[in-house]
């Protein structure tokens, strides 16, 4: 079993100043899986906290086999026991990713964690763009979690790829 949780904060381009940032401070954190998971290959338990729904976290979970972690930019295949994860081409405005990145290979009974943070466009018309803003939390795991697993214990690796969204750059880490 793969077991994988993203958190998302969303936000509006109105809510980038420190006010409406300190409203969002220490949202995108781990959260505690659901008690109990549902059985596949691959388990997604997905949390957004949005600005429009006043940053009140909504989740769900699903299982739905190796091709449901597309739908989070991800590339999962497995070698010999180990899960490999790449992070595909994103759709987001900013920042542009080009080819598919190694993230990391869990061996099992790991854990990899993922950050990255976009500016999506709402429209398709560069004369009028409506943003808004996303930061990611992702972990992932090879194999079965314990309802804390994200919360208790630190990763075995980490991949930082997070940006200043408002202009400048923060160099990723590894």
């Amino acid at each position: 079993m793969i077991t994988i949780q993203r958190v998302r904060v969303r936000w509006s381009a109105a809510a980038r100043w420190a006010p409406a940032a300190n409203a969002r401070r220490g949202l995108c954190s781990p959260a505690l899986l659901p008690p109990s998971m549902p059985a596949g290959d691959v388990v997604i338990h997905d949390v957004l906290a949005d600005e429009a729904a006043r940053y009140v976290p909504d989740d769900g979970v699903v299982s739905d086999g190796l091709d449901q972690a597309r739908d989070l930019d991800l590339w999962l295949s497995v070698e010999s026991g180990t899960l490999v994860v790449d992070r595909l081409p994103g759709w987001a405005a900013y920042p542009r990713q080009s080819g598919p990145a190694r993230l990391f290979a869990l061996k099992p009974g790991e854990i990899g964690r993922y950050r990255a943070n976009f500016r999506f466009t709402v429209t398709t018309c560069a004369c009028n763009p409506s943003w808004y803003y996303e930061d990611w939390l992702i972990h992932i795991a090879n194999g079965e979690m314990k309802t804390d697993a994200f919360v208790s214990r630190e990763p075995d690796h980490h991949v930082d790829h997070r940006v200043h969204l408002y202009g400048g750059s923060r160099r990723p880490s590894r």
